[in-house]
């Protein structure tokens, strides 16, 4: 190991041991919001806008709270944080075209998706041994998708659990990712 990488290590392990209860608590907040994302109607779409607003600005302050730990790339995930933000007041300034572009983005994107599936599935058939889950797994994204752009209700019943789904498999990670730093930080004291 050189001497760059112990004098990073023994800069960074403070550092990250300060920042883990901030990854601790995006997690958690990142839980509340899929918890009050799910638990919303469908029929309010400027709420949905809004939500998925807080949603996507909640997540551009957790990349930038992720950078202050992050090894490397860290400029990328300041990038991607400072993007989210803009990002996420665009969405509080107009929630009802957010919700439909949304929803439409959802649908489109599980047809190109499944489409993509079932093509690599049967054109790799012969070096993927369960290439048949990875077909039905295209025929079903396809067809959620064709459902979902069909009518913009299912589309916002998609939304709904996309974006709730979404954000308690977020919050869920930030929480095992925070007591990892919080681990290496006290391994290393």
């Amino acid at each position: 190991m050189s001497d760059v990488a112990v004098m990073q290590d023994e800069e960074t392990a403070p550092a990250a041991g300060c920042m883990w209860w901030l990854l601790l608590g995006t997690g958690i907040a990142w839980i509340l919001i899929a918890f009050a994302v799910l638990g919303f109607d469908p029929t309010s779409a400027a709420t949905i806008g809004i939500m998925t607003g807080l949603v996507i600005l909640f997540a551009g302050i957790t990349e930038l709270a992720t950078a202050f730990v992050a090894e490397s790339w860290r400029w990328v995930r300041v990038l991607v944080g400072v993007l989210l933000i803009i990002a996420g007041f665009a969405a509080f300034a107009e929630p009802f075209q957010t919700f439909g572009i949304l929803a439409l983005l959802i649908g489109w994107y599980l047809i190109v998706r499944g489409t993509f599936g079932i093509i690599f599935s049967i054109a790799a058939r012969h070096e993927l041994p369960l290439w048949g889950l990875v077909l039905g797994a295209g025929i079903l994204e396809l067809l959620i998708g064709v459902w979902a752009v069909g009518y913009p209700g299912r589309s916002a019943w998609l939304l709904i659990l996309w974006v709730g789904l979404g954000a308690l498999i977020h919050g869920v990670t930030q929480i095992v990712f925070a007591f990892q730093v919080h681990g290496a930080a006290r391994a290393q004291a």
